[in-house]
Formats: C-alpha cells, sequence, structure tokens
C-alpha cells in the first residue's frame, strides 16, 4: 500500500464547527504510509481557514475563493492533486481504525472496481444506517434512487444484514474512494449539477463503460448527515429533481428513452400535485423550478447524451431494479431493502 498515493480530501463551505468534533478521527485512523490530508475550501466565510491553519496543520488548504458547490469543487480541486486513489470525505464524518485498508485491498482483488463506499452509519444514532449512502447505492427503473439501509426516508438497523462486500450501482459522494486515473478519464463530476447525485451520475457513467462500483462493509464510517442542506429543505428538493432529469437524460439507452423520460416526467407532475394537496407550497415550486431548469439546459444536455453515448459499452446493469420503487415503498409498504423482489 506504501507504494500508492492515496490523497484524502474534504471540500468545505463554512464547516468549520465540525473541524475539532470529526478531523482528529481522520489524522488518527488514517496513517497508511503514503497518504495525504487535503481541506479544499469552497470560499466559506466563517473562520474555517483560521482554524485549519492553528489547529490542524496535518492538511493542506486548497483555497477555492468562491463557493463552486460539490461537484465543480471537487473538480477543480482534485485536479491540483497527484495521487493513484481520491477520497472524497464529508466534513462531518468519523472515521474508524482500517477504514483505507479494507478499501484498497478490495480494489486490489478485481481491476474492474473504478469506485468503492464504505459502510456508512449515523453518528447520532450509531446503530442504524445513515441517509446519506448506508449499504451502498441502486436506483430503479425511473432513477429514484435507494441504498440498502435506506428506501427514501426509512432507515433500517444496522444488525449485520448488509455484511458481505458487494456490487452496488453508486457510491456515496459522502465518503467516495475512486480511482484517480479513471476519475480523471471519465471528466470527473458534471459540475452543472452543483450538489446533489453527481456521483450517482459519475458511477453511472462507470459503469456504462464497464467499471464495477463496490461496497465494502469492513470499513465504517460515522454520518452526521444534512451539514449543508437539511433533509427537507426546498433547496435540496428542487436540486434532486432537477439533477435526476440531468443523470436520467445522459445515461438512459437509447431504446428505453422516450418511453422512461416521458414516465419520469408525469410522475414528477404527480409528485408536484402531491406538494401542493399537503399545502407545500414551497416544495411544489421547488419542483416546478427544477423543470424550468431543466428546459433551459436542454440544448447543452443534448449534447452531454450525445459525448456520453459515444463510450456505453454496457447498457444494462443488474444494480439497476426492474420496478418502480414508489409504488413499492407507498402502495406495496415494502420499505426495506430486503422485501424488495430485487434479483442481484
Amino acid at each position: 500500500m506504501e507504494n500508492r498515493k492515496i490523497a484524502i480530501v474534504i471540500l468545505n463551505w463554512n464547516g468549520a464547527k465540525f473541524f475539532e468534533k470529526y478531523l482528529p478521527s481522520v489524522i488518527r485512523n488514517s496513517s497508511v504510509g503514503n497518504e495525504e490530508l487535503f481541506i479544499a475550501d469552497n470560499g466559506s466565510t466563517d473562520n474555517s481557514i483560521q482554524l485549519l491553519n492553528l489547529k490542524f496543520p496535518e492538511f493542506k488548504i486548497i483555497n477555492l475563493k468562491k463557493n463552486y458547490g460539490f461537484a465543480e469543487g471537487y473538480n477543480l480541486a482534485l485536479k491540483e492533486i497527484e495521487a493513484d486513489y481520491f477520497i472524497l470525505l464529508n466534513s462531518d464524518i468519523e472515521v474508524t481504525t482500517g477504514w483505507i485498508e479494507k478499501i484498497i485491498q478490495l480494489f486490489d482483488s478485481n481491476p474492474k472496481i473504478a469506485a468503492v463506499q464504505p459502510k456508512i452509519l449515523s453518528y447520532e444514532r450509531p446503530h442504524f444506517f445513515e441517509y446519506a449512502g448506508a449499504a451502498g447505492g441502486f436506483i430503479d427503473r425511473f432513477g429514484y434512487p435507494f441504498c440498502r439501509g435506506r428506501i427514501l426516508n426509512r432507515v433500517e438497523a444496522n444488525t449485520g444484514q448488509y455484511d458481505k462486500a458487494t456490487p452496488i450501482f453508486w457510491a456515496s459522494g459522502a465518503c467516495m474512494f475512486v480511482k484517480a486515473e479513471i476519475f480523471r478519464a471519465v471528466g470527473g463530476f458534471d459540475g452543472d449539477f452543483w450538489a446533489h447525485m453527481e456521483e450517482i451520475d459519475l458511477c453511472w457513467r462507470l459503469k456504462n463503460r464497464g467499471y464495477e462500483i463496490w461496497y465494502q462493509p469492513e470499513s465504517v464510517v460515522f454520518h452526521l448527515g444534512g451539514g449543508t442542506l437539511s433533509y427537507g429543505s426546498p433547496k435540496k428538493i428542487y436540486l434532486n429533481f432537477r439533477n435526476n432529469l440531468f443523470m436520467l437524460f445522459k445515461n438512459l439507452p437509447r431504446y428505453k428513452f422516450k418511453r422512461i423520460f416521458f414516465t419520469r416526467m408525469v410522475l414528477d407532475g404527480i409528485a408536484a400535485v402531491k406538494f401542493l394537496a399537503g399545502l407545500q407550497f414551497y416544495s411544489f415550486w421547488a419542483v416546478v423550478k427544477a423543470h424550468v431548469s431543466f428546459y433551459r439546459y436542454l440544448p447543452l444536455l443534448v449534447k452531454k447524451r450525445k459525448e456520453t453515448q459515444k463510450s456505453v459499452e454496457v447498457k444494462e446493469h443488474r444494480e439497476i431494479y426492474k420496478k418502480n420503487i414508489m409504488w413499492k415503498f407507498f402502495i406495496q409498504k415494502k420499505q426495506k431493502f430486503s422485501e424488495l423482489d430485487f434479483d442481484l
């Protein structure tokens, strides 16, 4: 492991309040022989830079001067770092002993693996999975994301039910290990996503090129979650709806595109009406704004789709659930991953 350069990169925006609680575990548990620690600062207006210089000199600071969002912020920061593996890590995560070694061993076992995520547990409820990633991510046929251990807003307790390393569809951006050479080869994150679902888009593009994404439960981290945007905020709803359309438009195979994309637009309309009927006006407008933004980006998305489709080698992925997770969850009340008829 010592001959491979590992860069642990935390993208920060006004996260000074997390540093003293979470950074010591990163320093303590990340000594593997050839690692470097970085904080990429997205134009913070709090005392992040001063605090880092004063109390955490182990971290090299990449000052991005302004807030580029999660996707482009990481793209710009990683361009300045030479490494074999990038570890993208949220600032509100506590890591544990061996969290790096177990994942590098998994990379070594299979050259097709491009990205891996650890088991992500809740910092506040350590016996439960955490919303953003849990035990590995998947999507259904209409692009709705879910995880082993978390479907929509229902989070499972960790009872050892997902303790086997396994292929997944997407690795969480909260804690993602990715081969640097491959990350660069596919162009990194799509900066137009700003934040949310950029990691799913990246993983879909990787899988379309024949790479694999894995979950390694022997590596464990604890995530606070909701540190930048709360889970029910209108901006988060806007980004999730808009970016999901971006992702589907770019990556759906040609023979599925019209049917799946049209159905998804209808489902979004139903979601907007449901918000309106529930007097959730801000959420309703978030969905409307997401669709307006999608149409504004449409000429650019057409170009991106053409470019993305050129590199597709694998069109079918068994990690895409062939049914509708919303129907399963709300109508059939299947609210745990183990209750799904998911043939993996």
